[in-house]
């Protein structure tokens, strides 16, 4: 994406970043909605009557109702009183009203935009916006899942929400790098090492949600072991390979843990090649990722070891919102000037 137009250019990239901050803090929002039980509260669809909260006792009436209908209630919170609701009700009203403000806080600006230049050169961001309207719809469809039959939403479906949420928050960077930095023809690591790793990072992401969605933190609560052994003494190895594995407590927390391993590994492989060959251009961001990486493997044996207290595991979400942004500023610097990407 290249303008000429320097003061465009200059308010085109204060709206990304703005944008960037405001998906991450939903990023952070959407996880403590499911640290908090909240994200069954509102058991409708409501893209636009919903934008307001209640605003008297019948229509917190009529919201408790609804949720009482359900099995989440009815099996987990069937002594909840009002006051107890409107504390979960909040959570996952502030989720969608932040998700309705990222949708208009990207498409009136784009609209300006497109005015002014060239709408093809604003492609890549129409291809976010599509993104952003696609995640409301997801949203929806991970909260119907926990509806009927079920005390919680698939932890499949929400995988697929929070991976969706951090693609738009990853185009959003790369689309301010674009605008905002110059990459030089100068010795750059393989594109496919930091491709390779950013997909390591959300694949763990992937099973993170898993964790987060089974309760899976909840469950052996000891590091390095787990329990007594390595391995989870519940089950046997030869379950890892069976495609039920993911909906096994026990060993999506065993893959997770390991899944970090091999990205650590991965990293320093990186840092040994980025030095060993002086690619100079690279220090600075495999230094930051590696210490934003340490943070995320220190944060997440915290959580761990403490039953995913709520304020540690936030953090640990947070943190892995500065990991994707560094892992996506490194593939940035290496990748081939005339780059499709």
């Amino acid at each position: 994406m290249y303008i000429e137009n320097n003061l465009l250019k200059k308010h085109i990239s204060l709206w990304l970043m703005f944008m960037f901050f405001l998906v991450a803090f939903m990023i952070v929002v959407g996880g403590l909605t499911r640290l908090t039980d909240s994200g069954l509260s509102i058991t409708k669809w409501e893209l636009f009557s919903g934008t307001l909260p209640p605003l008297n006792n019948i229509e917190w009436s009529d919201y408790f109702e609804e949720y009482k209908k359900i099995p989440e209630y009815k099996l987990q919170n069937y002594s909840m009183t009002m006051s107890e609701f409107k504390i979960i009700f909040w959570w996952e009203w502030a989720h969608r009203f932040l998700g309705r403000l990222i949708g208009l806080g990207f498409l009136i600006p784009l609209i300006y935009f497109s005015l002014k230049i060239n709408p093809i050169k604003l492609l890549s961001l129409y291809s976010i916006f599509f993104l952003i309207c696609f995640q409301g719809f997801v949203g929806w469809y991970m909260v119907s899942s926990g509806l009927v039959d079920r005390v919680d939403v698939s932890h499949f479906r929400l995988s697929i929400h929070l991976v969706i949420a951090f693609l738009i928050l990853s185009l959003i960077l790369w689309n301010y790098f674009k605008l905002n930095l110059n990459i030089k023809d100068q010795s750059k690591l393989n594109f496919f090492f930091p491709f390779i790793f950013l997909i390591l990072v959300f694949l763990q992401i992937i099973i993170g949600a898993f964790v987060s969605g089974m309760d899976a933190g909840l469950i052996y609560n000891s590091w390095p072991m787990m329990g007594n052994t390595y391995f989870p003494d519940d089950n046997e190895f030869k379950n890892l390979f069976n495609i039920a594995a993911f909906n096994d407590a026990s060993l999506v927390q065993f893959l997770h843990r390991n899944l970090a391993y091999v990205i650590l590994f991965f990293y320093f492989w990186i840092l040994f090649k980025i030095y060993k060959y002086r690619i100079k251009g690279s220090y600075f961001a495999i230094n930051l990722l590696g210490f934003f990486l340490l943070t995320q493997v220190i944060l997440g044996i915290l959580t761990l070891i403490n039953g995913a207290q709520i304020v540690l595991a936030s953090m640990h979400q947070l943190s892995s919102v500065f990991l994707v942004s560094s892992s996506v500023y490194f593939l940035f610097l290496n990748k081939r000037i005339n780059s499709f990407l």
